[in-house]
């Protein structure tokens, strides 16, 4: 079955509503001083920084590898992501300062939610997982912007035709939002299925990315 084309809708690039914004400084002022007193004998540094976009805050981390976290500034997105940090970097300490790869992220992010999808460049990731959940993840970089692919569909690439429901929680686990899209993955039927931001957030970033794809695609096929 071929990737699914989407259809533009009346959404202007750069424009999300506002009622759906998400913003909770307690969380954020509680996630360091958390991840603080629970690590000792600290040894790797994630540094870590609230991005404002377009959709709310966005937690990001970073490692010298690369970009090893991207979440909504939501409760459970907020405890998943100090899960992952207990799991995948057990010796490590959360920092505060700068990264030069942070300043890359703000400016894709910034690129991305303007519609300025040609300036997009590919960022350094560490995306620490099982060996089954890096597969997933490697597939949702290769689906093209303004496209979908189903659930379905990624388990027969992986040679795991009954695989749909592993490939779900694996995609549900992806711990670096909107740059590794998993918001491009629907249900068999093409309907919109779970996401962490919410619906409401997945269907406004594939609108987002169709109103600005064919676009992004002319220029590229000129390229």
């Amino acid at each position: 079955m071929p990737k699914q084309e989407l259809h533009p809708a009346d959404t202007k690039p750069g424009r999300y509503p506002a009622s759906l914004h998400c913003s909770d400084k307690a969380i954020t002022s509680s996630f360091t001083s958390s991840l603080s007193c629970n690590i000792k004998g600290s040894m790797e540094t994630l540094h870590y920084t609230l991005i404002p976009s377009a959709m709310g805050p966005l937690s990001a981390l970073v490692t010298h590898k690369g970009l090893c976290g991207l979440e909504f500034d939501r409760r459970d997105r907020q405890a998943m992501l100090r899960d992952r940090i207990s799991k995948w970097f057990p010796s490590s300490q959360i920092a505060e300062s700068g990264d030069p790869l942070m300043e890359r992220v703000k400016a894709w992010l910034e690129h991305y939610f303007a519609g300025r999808f040609h300036q997009l460049e590919p960022l350094r990731l560490d995306l620490r997982g099982t060996d089954f959940e890096r597969q997933v993840w490697d597939l949702l970089l290769d689906i093209p912007l303004g496209s979908t692919m189903t659930y379905g569909e990624l388990a027969r690439k992986l040679n795991r035709p009954n695989g749909a429901r592993a490939v779900g929680l694996a995609v549900g686990r992806n711990p670096v939002g909107i740059i590794v899209p998993c918001h491009r993955v629907v249900g068999s039927n093409g309907s919109l299925t779970g996401y962490g931001g919410g619906l409401d957030r997945k269907r406004w970033l594939l609108e987002h990315e169709c109103s600005a794809a064919p676009i992004f695609r002319s220029a590229s096929n000129r390229g």
